[in-house]
């Protein structure tokens, strides 16, 4: 089984639009680890990619839209990475993260712990807007210095050659595509994306 974490250099990078395609583009399963508020992106994703794809259960669900320690610490849920298992599955599996790489669990653990507990590579979602660069390379010098898999960058929304140009040759990692800006977010244009991701 090929697990992917996915991703993002802030909360709005669009890790659950990327989790679509990915789950279309490779036939795979969808599982969110930790969901905090509503609607979730399970359902989201759900509602954008094929019936047959399966998503899995969230591992929890939280009730509050917030960082997951902080609506854990509202529920009065000691909420620890330990505690989330990879569900069983033989296809690929595409594993959503909560926000971005350091949005905490609790008061030791970050989300992005997730993805080398669950042995998963990881997929950094980037969105080009004004600061992007250093959110990017912020993210990207954390994964390398402590020692992830990072399998490349997808750039969601609005292109910029130049920005882009610039994250890859710095980082030295592949792009593994680039999602169009989207006027209406739907199975159709779930599929329109399909043939620029290259994984």
């Amino acid at each position: 089984m090929k697990k992917y974490f996915v991703t993002g250099i802030d909360t709005d990078a669009g890790k659950s639009i990327a989790s679509a395609i990915l789950v279309e583009r490779l036939k795979a399963d969808y599982w969110k680890p930790i969901q905090a508020g509503f609607p979730t992106d399970s359902d989201t994703v759900r509602s954008l990619v094929n019936a047959d794809r399966i998503i899995h259960p969230e591992g929890i669900i939280l009730q509050a839209p917030m960082s997951p320690h902080a609506a854990a610490k509202l529920e009065n849920i000691d909420l620890r990475a330990e505690q989330l298992s990879v569900p069983e599955t033989e296809n690929t599996l595409i594993i959503e993260g909560a926000g971005g790489l350091l949005v905490p669990i609790n008061d030791d653990e970050f989300v992005i712990n997730l993805a080398k507990q669950f042995d998963a590579e990881v997929i950094l979602v980037s969105r080009n807007y004004l600061g992007s660069i250093n959110h990017t390379m912020l993210s990207i010098a954390y994964l390398k210095q402590n020692g992830f898999s990072v399998t490349g960058i997808i750039f969601n929304d609005t292109p910029n050659p130049e920005t882009e140009r610039f994250i890859l040759q710095y980082s030295q990692l592949p792009c593994l595509g680039r999602i169009e800006p989207l006027d209406e977010v739907n199975p159709s244009t779930i599929q329109s994306q399909l043939k620029n991701i290259n994984l």
